[in-house]
């Protein structure tokens, strides 16, 4: 099964958490962009996935402004693609972390991943997951044997 959807606008890495004494709390912007990546994953039909999954995140980040008009073509072309944060790690650790208990169980079933850089008129973050070839971890001998 594959499932593909699309957040809306600038793309936005996970934010380190604060600690305070022993607490530890994420700050609200990163809170909100889980948020915002749950709902678009549940307003565009995501059902549960089960066993490994592949992961491509897709992140499209907004021209700046004073681009000179010369380059535009080139950066909507792919050609100039955006060397700044967040990281590209970041970018795909929030939408992992956002989907944890949404679209699977834990972020650990993901075994393969994919996070590209690009420019965009129109900004937003396309993920695309799909249940790999592979049995689950906790599968028993004999229903691997049954599933051949």
């Amino acid at each position: 099964m594959t499932i593909s959807f699309t957040v809306q606008g600038e793309p936005c890495g996970k934010g380190r958490p604060r600690v305070y004494g022993r607490h530890a709390v994420t700050p609200e912007k990163t809170r909100e962009y889980e948020k915002l990546v749950q709902q678009s994953y549940i307003s565009q039909g995501g059902k549960k996935l089960h066993g490994c999954i592949e992961m491509r995140v897709t992140a499209f980040y907004a021209i700046p402004k004073n681009t000179p008009k010369w380059q535009r073509p080139l950066m909507t072309a792919g050609l100039i693609r955006p060397v700044k944060v967040p990281d590209w790690d970041n970018v795909g650790k929030i939408i992992a972390d956002a989907l944890n208990k949404v679209a699977y169980d834990d972020d650990a079933m993901i075994v393969d991943g994919m996070v590209r850089k690009f420019y965009s008129e129109e900004p937003r973050v396309e993920v695309t997951m799909t249940e790999a070839d592979s049995f689950p971890p906790n599968v028993t001998r004999a229903e691997y044997f049954r599933l051949r």
